[in-house]
């Protein structure tokens, strides 16, 4: 009896935090969708409607380092619940929004919001369960969660559009959100950890994420010769040195360097960015096919990647069981092989490709690798870390992933637009042209991909965890804490 009640007393806490995850990564998708549509009712010119979205992934990427700390030191539930509260308020000022000015800056603050959102998530699961099978299941969820809401933000954004109108792809996130943010309550209050944010820190960290995040959303809109996307890149080398010499000798440092001793979690984020622009970056891509190539509409698009969501369901729900017996470096490497395999195989697109022959099965394989390589780098990141560590080093794996995202849109766009410039100066149909340019960057994502294979498979760790590993405090059986 008291085994089952355990039980369903950790349900609640899992649905919470996966629902806010799936709140996080919807609300990316399910915005795009509606673009068209906000350009047409408020009159939003062409050169500020992708800031539409690069609001949120600027907000959300940059403030990831100082959201996890702050979870560590203020309390990761009392941080969460903030990010929610500030999240649903944001997305009831972007539904409200008159002007362009008033969606953007809703859209930033729901960035910010999502920055404490995300990394006290997925700290919390390593200090909410105790019992391994539940927090693999929980690591499970989290991860598919990650993936599935970018299908069912495609899938809402068009029935939403379709027929209540824009204003509810934001106004959708406040039931959402007051539905967590009253169940965050089951969640474990864990205890502050000692020490200082640090102002310094907080503003050479925060400024240097800024200037790298804008510079890689720059370089995917004008091009790797664009003057101001070279200066942000410089500007977030020189903020990022400067602030990695500081934390070696800060006494409260924001990011504790001695997380990037342990070869195993350094090996996770390395790898964790070059999975994480395969994947998405192919899913850019091929989103963009089916609808400029294959003439897709935004709610059919959105059905056709349902093979992903199952095989990310699949993926990520084998690769706990899978790395009780086979070490982590070779789950990863296989789930960025198996990703690579899939991009590789979405690279040999024509103009009249199949769907169920070839589109279909990619899709699948895609999401069955990414969904493996995810849990085992995850894993490797989130356990063994000191607790009052353990929303900083979430934070670095969602800056990884976030960084990866970004890098890969942009990079991917960018061969992908160059490539079919190119083309169509030599004449080339326009549906041509635009399937050799997806083709070639398809390409580059698998090689990308087989990168972040090699790259797990020579850092990560060549054992199984054990079944009794234990996070944070309970992970002495298993050794000491980093």
């Amino acid at each position: 009896m008291a085994i089952r009640n355990r039980r369903q007393a950790g349900v609640m806490p899992l649905l919470v935090i996966a629902t806010a995850q799936l709140m996080l990564v919807l609300d990316d998708s399910i915005v795009n969708i509606a673009l068209p549509s906000i350009q047409r009712e408020l009159g939003v010119d062409a050169v500020h409607l992708p800031w539409i979205v690069n609001a949120y992934i600027l907000a959300f990427g940059a403030l990831l380092l100082l959201g996890g700390r702050t979870g560590d030191l203020w309390g990761r539930r009392r941080t969460l619940q903030l990010g929610i509260a500030v999240f649903v308020l944001a997305s009831l000022a972007g539904g409200l929004g008159q002007n362009t000015e008033m969606l953007i800056i809703a859209r930033a603050a729901q960035g910010a919001g999502a920055a404490m959102i995300a990394p006290n998530a997925l700290a919390l699961i390593a200090t909410t369960f105790a019992d391994r099978k539940t927090r693999d299941t929980a690591l499970s969820l989290y991860a598919a969660m990650s993936a599935l809401g970018i299908v069912i933000g495609l899938l809402l954004g068009g029935v939403l559009t379709d027929t209540l109108g824009w204003r509810w792809v934001f106004f959708i996130n406040i039931p959402i959100g007051l539905l967590v943010l009253l169940g965050s309550r089951t969640l474990v209050a864990a205890n502050r950890h000692q020490g200082r944010l640090g102002i310094i820190g907080g503003v050479l960290g925060t400024g240097g994420m800024v200037s790298l995040v804008y510079s890689i959303t720059r370089f995917g809109e004008a091009g790797i010769t664009d003057p101001t996307a070279l200066l942000l890149l410089g500007a977030a080398v020189v903020l990022l040195v400067v602030f990695t010499l500081t934390q070696a000798r800060s006494r409260h440092p924001l990011v504790p360097l001695s997380l990037f001793r342990d070869r195993n979690r350094a090996g996770a984020y390395a790898s964790m960015l070059l999975l994480a622009i395969g994947p998405m970056g192919s899913f850019y891509v091929i989103t963009l096919y089916l609808q400029q190539v294959q003439q897709f509409s935004p709610l059919q698009t959105g059905a056709a990647w349902l093979p992903f969501a199952a095989g990310l369901v699949l993926g990520a729900g084998a690769a706990p069981k899978l790395l009780l017996r086979i070490a982590p470096r070779y789950v990863a490497g296989a789930g960025a092989l198996l990703s690579a395999l899939a991009a590789l195989w979405f690279s040999a697109i024509e103009v009249a490709s199949g769907y169920w022959l070839h589109l279909a099965p990619a899709m699948f394989v895609l999401a069955l690798g990414f969904g493996l390589g995810v849990i085992a780098l995850t894993q490797a990141a989130v356990y063994r870390v000191d607790p009052g560590k353990a929303g900083i080093a979430s934070a670095l794996l969602n800056s990884a992933q976030q960084i990866g995202v970004a890098l890969g849109l942009a990079l991917l766009a960018g061969i992908a637009a160059t490539v079919s410039a190119r083309q169509e100066y030599a004449d080339a149909a326009t549906s041509a042209a635009l399937t050799a340019g997806y083709s070639t960057a398809l390409t580059a994502a698998a090689g990308l991909l087989v990168t972040a294979g090699v790259l797990a498979l020579a850092m990560l760790n060549p054992r199984p965890t054990p079944e009794h590993e234990k996070p944070g405090v309970m992970a002495d059986a298993a050794g000491p804490t980093t």
